[in-house]
């Protein structure tokens, strides 16, 4: 298929391998990947590019491309006034960052994804935006609305606005200029420490207000200073943090893995979208815990996140994939939410469906909207006496009956998998690998990181030491950038030395 824009099934998109591009094949936009054909086009017609940014496991992308890009009216719009370009924010890191960077200062610091943003053809941004609605609501403009009034002033006066971009364009250039290294003293470090104790959550744990994401680089970076100092309250903030999170709906207590984020401050409702980075950071995060606490729950963890990736993530040729979707039957969650009826159903048995549903909260008014999400926030002294047990009778219960949960829910409609393989998340994920089979002595997780770790030095590397960023079902493609070095390189010298 030469041209497969005429085609009324398929865009140019569908000769990509991104899963989230591949999403989009179908959509009657006119749809072209970046890359020189597009940009090309914009300078040739003189039309301004319309980029949209997402990723595979965006629940908003989802929403936007359902409302938007599958609607034959907008994408007419779209196809009529713009150069329409795709991109995965997780093939191309450089564009993403180089573009939310003008999204955030064009909207007072606000950003996120769907990344919406209009470019002059020499790919200046004048006017961007996140998720936009299909119609005018809340006040504000709908996406054909917003198409409309831009194509209007560009027909109108297009120097206006490229002479703006230029503008926007030159300040944001000198924001991003190269900072000077700086050596990092002690004194840096206590500073630092001192802002994580200004912005520390005590009674939920982690840092600020809702929505939370879990701060991996920072644990780590606070246990690294308790071990320096010795100081209690330092490590108080990793275990407090730590333990709300592995408690909280962002943990998946039936299948193992964390969730991207928490959109409260309890870590109880999560974004459910499961990210290979976030795992990976999260599991090494667990292990320093363990190596420093020796508490048995956070081997737990560690080593049930690590199991999952291993069952789940995990290409047969080697690798690990990208990440996992919030929803599933085009419902957000649906594929990890319960009741106490479908406990009982798949337990057949009264008082293990009454000591699990209390354990994680099952309840029939629920705890999202109308369903349950598993959690652990409650103090298991509190769930025990209720029950009149012992810790050691519910948590037996508790093991032998959870298996069951798991191979119920996996006949259920699982969510969308991104199974293309990104060298940088892998490096991390090689890296939690290596570690824990060290210090674990476990033997799959170092093979894991093996099989790994000779997939992408065969396919994600050229003839000359060129890395490059993806690959899917073998075909590698995309120059690698900084992080995809740095992180395989770490992960490497992690293997060899385990």
């Amino acid at each position: 298929m030469n041209n497969p824009s005429n085609s009324a099934k398929t865009n140019r998109l569908i000769h990509e391998t991104s899963p989230y591009l591949l999403q989009h094949a179908s959509n009657p936009v006119d749809w072209y990947p970046w890359g020189p054909e597009a940009l090309q086009a914009s300078k040739t017609q003189n039309r301004p590019i319309l980029l949209s940014v997402g990723y595979s496991a965006c629940h908003w992308c989802h929403v936007m491309e359902r409302e938007s890009f599958e609607n034959e009216a907008i994408a007419a719009l779209m196809n009529r006034h713009f150069i329409c370009i795709k991109v995965d924010r997780e093939e191309r890191p450089d564009l993403d960052e180089i573009y939310m960077q003008a999204t955030v200062t064009m909207n007072r610091g606000q950003g996120g994804w769907p990344m919406t943003v209009f470019l002059t053809p020499d790919q200046e941004p004048f006017f961007a935006g996140t998720y936009f609605p299909p119609d005018d609501r809340w006040g504000r403009p709908g996406f054909p609305s917003l198409l409309k009034k831009i194509a209007a002033s560009w027909e109108k006066d297009a120097a206006a606005l490229t002479n703006q971009a230029r503008q926007l364009t030159e300040r944001l250039k000198k924001e991003l200029k190269a900072v000077s290294p700086v050596s990092v003293s002690a004194s840096v470090l206590d500073e630092a420490v001192g802002q994580f104790r200004e912005d520390f959550d005590e009674q939920h744990g982690g840092f600020g207000k809702a929505p939370k994401f879990p701060p991996s680089a920072g644990l780590s970076l606070l246990l690294r200073c308790y071990r320096r100092t010795g100081e209690s309250r330092t490590l108080q903030m990793v275990t407090r943090t730590l333990d709300a999170m592995a408690a909280g709906g962002i943990y998946d207590h039936i299948g193992g893995g964390f969730a991207r984020y928490s959109t409260d401050e309890r870590w109880l409702v999560p974004h459910f979208e499961k990210m290979l980075y976030d795992n990976a950071l999260l599991a090494k995060t667990y292990l320093e815990a363990y190596q420093v606490t020796k508490q048995s729950s956070y081997r737990q963890v560690t080593t049930e996140v690590l199991d999952y990736i291993l069952r789940e993530m995990t290409d047969p040729a080697g690798g690990f994939y990208s990440a996992t979707d919030a929803d599933s039957e085009g419902v957000e969650g649906k594929f990890f939410v319960w009741t106490p009826t479908e406990i009982q159903s798949v337990l057949q048995n009264a008082e293990d469906t009454r000591r699990l549903c209390a354990y994680y909260d099952i309840t029939d008014q629920g705890n999202w909207e109308h369903r349950s999400i598993p959690n652990r926030l409650r103090p298991i002294e509190a769930v025990t006496k209720e029950l009149d047990l012992t810790i050691d009778e519910l948590e037996e219960t508790i093991h032998r009956v959870r298996p069951l949960l798991y191979r119920a829910r996996q006949k259920r409609v699982p969510p969308g998998l991104d199974d293309k393989i990104i060298t940088a998340w892998n490096g991390m994920m090689m890296s939690a690998m290596a570690e824990a089979g060290r210090v674990f002595g476990h033997r799959r997780y170092i093979d894991g990181a093996m099989k790994a770790a000779d997939f992408l030095l065969q396919t994600h590397r050229t003839s000359d030491g060129t890395l490059l960023r993806t690959s899917r079902k073998g075909r590698a493609h995309l120059d690698g950038v900084l992080e995809d070095y740095a992180y395989l390189a770490e992960g490497l010298i992690d293997l060899y030395e385990a």
